[in-house]
């Protein structure tokens, strides 16, 4: 018997990959918690023993994220009221 995709380690990682490719390849900042719960996942399901069924997974998964976005805004938005002005435009 043969287990469920879900509980491999290895597609997690290569989902977080995924994710990490497409947040340098489209604008914004998403992907990057994405990718980083996706990986944190992955390195989880690394534990002997550990078997989770896939809605307390996905929890964790969406539990990492968050936490891994939250952290991210914190440390690289710009301060609170502050707004980013350009001053000059690479066409001029």
């Amino acid at each position: 018997m043969t287990e469920p995709l879900w509980t491999i380690w290895w597609v997690w990682l290569a989902g977080a990959l995924v994710m990490a490719i497409a947040e340098m390849l489209l604008p914004g900042f998403v992907f990057l918690g994405f990718a980083l719960g996706a990986a944190v996942t992955g390195l989880l399901l690394l534990v002997p023993g550990l078997s989770v069924s896939l809605p307390v997974l996905l929890l964790i998964f969406a539990a990492l994220s968050l936490a891994a976005w939250l952290i991210l805004r914190r440390y690289f938005a710009l301060p609170k009221g502050q707004v980013k002005v350009f001053r000059e435009d690479i066409n001029d």
